[in-house]
């Protein structure tokens, strides 16, 4: 399932940062604002283990 997931982390004009994770099977996306005082990586990882648990949610849902 990890396979199918794009990650793409997105730099804003006004400094914003954000991050994009996107199921390409289903079409599920979750896009959340990062903490600019916190490690990209960090916070990538924990958004990524949440979108993995939504998203296995929704497949068996259907």
């Amino acid at each position: 399932m990890n396979e199918h997931i794009h990650v793409e982390l997105l730099h804003l004009a006004d400094g914003e940062r954000r991050l994009r994770l996107e199921h390409t099977a289903s079409g599920l996306c979750l896009e959340k604002r990062l903490d600019a005082g916190q490690p990209v990586v960090a916070q990538a990882g924990r958004w990524k283990q949440v979108f993995t648990a939504l998203l296995a949610r929704e497949l068996l849902a259907r």
